[in-house]
């Protein structure tokens, strides 16, 4: 997925169970989703965390954040209540929107790519986002590019 390209719909459970579907999500605004291998890792709770920490930048500019993994609907509550993240974690467990976004992994073991996507109203992608080992720059990038 490039920018310019239409973001494909896909519908998860967040953390409390509840089905969450990214056109649906996009009518409130625009969304930033960001794809993390594992929660509880230490740099996914980084990344996670500065997501939070900066939620009033993203309130601001009218975007919303969205976390996605293949981790259980289970271990996605333990991670939210665990950092207080105020903002819906998903739960991709077979990898399926992973693969549509193309940041599916081939082997398990890290499951997929660290990427983020800010998506349009118009469900455009804007701006893709991939570091592994900088942490901050998914948010502040992200942030970035809703500004423009």
């Amino acid at each position: 997925m490039r920018p310019g390209d239409i973001a494909p719909d896909f519908s998860l459970p967040d953390q409390d169970g509840l089905t969450r579907t990214l056109s649906t999500m996009l009518a409130s605004g625009p969304v930033v989703l960001f794809f993390y291998p594992a929660a509880l890792s230490k740099g996914c709770t980084k990344e996670s965390c500065h997501f939070r920490d900066l939620g009033a930048q993203f309130a601001a500019v009218g975007a919303q954040r969205i976390g996605i993994s293949m981790d259980s609907v289970e271990r996605q509550a333990t991670f939210s209540e665990r950092n207080a993240l105020d903002y819906p974690l998903l739960s991709d467990r077979e990898g399926e929107v992973a693969r549509l976004f193309g940041v599916k992994r081939p082997v398990d073991l890290l499951k997929v790519k660290r990427a983020t996507f800010v998506i349009g109203q118009d469900q455009r992608i804007v701006e893709v986002i991939t570091s592994e080992v900088n942490m901050n720059v998914h948010a502040e990038r992200a942030l970035a590019a809703l500004a423009d």
